[in-house]
């Protein structure tokens, strides 16, 4: 591919897939580990409500991102993972590690990705050309979905084979790499003011970031997004205990296997998705996941309940390449730190929050019944896109302009800041 000839594109790729390899690693093992050390589903969900929360605060940082040197923020964040994961081997190896701990070290850890994230998707259009852009968000997906099916699905017999322990030793090690990784990227120069920022000019920036968004159809978008996260948490949250009694860690291993293998198929065709109307499309896909998410839990056999739950991502995973694309095309750069933190706050607010209550009522009733549950949440959106007529009325993603939107941006003239 030519963009894979572009260097700078090139390293931030590679320190997508190494950071991506720690994440999928980091993950399976810290859910397992809270559970076994608890023994009990609700330290699951308050492990992920705790893990998930930072995400819904992400708007906060929008601002900084805006601002800060996109390269320093990217090196600066792994070294900080990198340092916080491997406190969890060293205070095991001392035999001081509890499920405190971890519950203390997890959300501090995403809370740093809200800074990384944000990041990387900034840097990209400064990359790239915006007609490689669907083509660079396509082959990030399908790395990162195809790391993350390749490590979820042998996470869980690596857990059962060495140990959590071992996962977050090679897990600081993959942020390692990754700083370095970053920390060679030649970034051009971006429209900022640079690194200051009042605390007048920070929330005068926050508040325009939410104007933006609840002042077009962004804003619409989001009510079905969160009531879909919602019942993501919920599923999140209620997995291990799901998958312990249907056959243990190495069931949990593929579970995560069958989200990130959907997700992956669904980045395969969000650019034949992105030539057909998006309000169309998106409408069939997601009442036709919520379909296959509900006969996952009703099905007899192990592996059909799997292949099922991972045919319900497909549409989630094409939709959340074709967003992603379709928002940095019509944002002008020096917005989309501010206005994709709180499209991603706004549309995980919930996540936590169903986490939490995941936790809870698995303690109540079975976590088959929540686990059914949680496709109402995808046919939510199908339903909020049906009833919605400018929603439904999408064009085609290249036919999709701010007016499309309802977006309006005011012009800014800053000083270029050299990253």
């Amino acid at each position: 591919m030519d963009i894979l000839k572009n260097r700078n594109f090139r390293l931030l790729f590679l320190g997508r897939i190494f950071t991506n390899i720690g994440d999928s690693l980091y993950y399976v093992a810290a859910m397992w580990l809270v559970y076994k050390l608890s023994g009990n589903p609700f330290y699951s969900g308050l492990a992920g409500f705790l893990t998930l929360l930072p995400s819904a605060l992400q708007f906060l940082t929008g601002p900084f991102v805006d601002r800060w040197s996109i390269k320093h923020t990217l090196v600066i964040t792994q070294v900080l993972q990198c340092i916080l994961i491997l406190i969890i081997p060293i205070t095991h190896y001392f035999d001081l590690l509890t499920v405190h701990l971890l519950l203390i070290i997890m959300p501090i850890v995403a809370f740093i990705e809200q800074f990384a994230y944000p990041a990387q998707s900034k840097a990209l259009p400064l990359l790239l050309h915006k007609t490689q852009l669907l083509k660079g968000n396509s082959l990030f997906s399908f790395a990162y979905q195809g790391i993350d099916l390749i490590c979820t699905t042998l996470s869980g017999i690596l857990v059962a084979l060495f140990g959590a322990i071992t996962l977050y030793v090679i897990d600081s090690f993959t942020f390692a790499i990754t700083a370095l990784l970053f920390f060679s990227l030649k970034i051009p120069k971006q429209t900022e003011t640079g690194t200051s920022l009042s605390t007048k000019q920070y929330f005068s920036d926050l508040k325009e970031g939410f104007s933006i968004v609840f002042r077009s159809l962004m804003g619409v978008f989001l009510i079905g997004s969160v009531v879909a996260n919602f019942s993501i948490g919920m599923t999140m949250a209620i997995l291990p205990s799901f998958a312990d009694s249907l056959g243990g860690v190495k069931s949990y291993g593929f579970f995560l296997a069958a989200i990130s293998a959907g997700s992956l198929i669904g980045a395969l065709f969000s650019s034949w998705v992105g030539k057909r109307n998006v309000g169309r499309v998106s409408i069939i896909g997601f009442a036709t996941g919520a379909t296959f998410w509900f006969l996952s839990t009703i099905v007899p056999f192990q592996w059909l309940s799997i292949l099922l739950f991972g045919l319900a991502w497909i549409p989630i995973g094409a939709t959340n390449i074709l967003f992603a694309t379709i928002s940095q095309i019509v944002i002008p750069n020096q917005y989309i730190g501010r206005i994709n933190s709180v499209m991603r706050s706004m549309s995980t607010i919930a996540m936590p929050i169903g986490s939490l209550i995941g936790g809870y009522t698995a303690n109540v009733f079975s976590s088959q019944l929540i686990f059914a549950l949680a496709s109402i949440g995808i046919l939510f959106i199908s339903l909020v896109w049906l009833l919605h007529p400018k929603l439904r009325a999408l064009p085609k993603a290249d036919e999709i302009t701010a007016d499309t939107f309802g977006v309006q941006f005011k012009e800014e003239r800053r000083k270029g800041a050299a990253l």
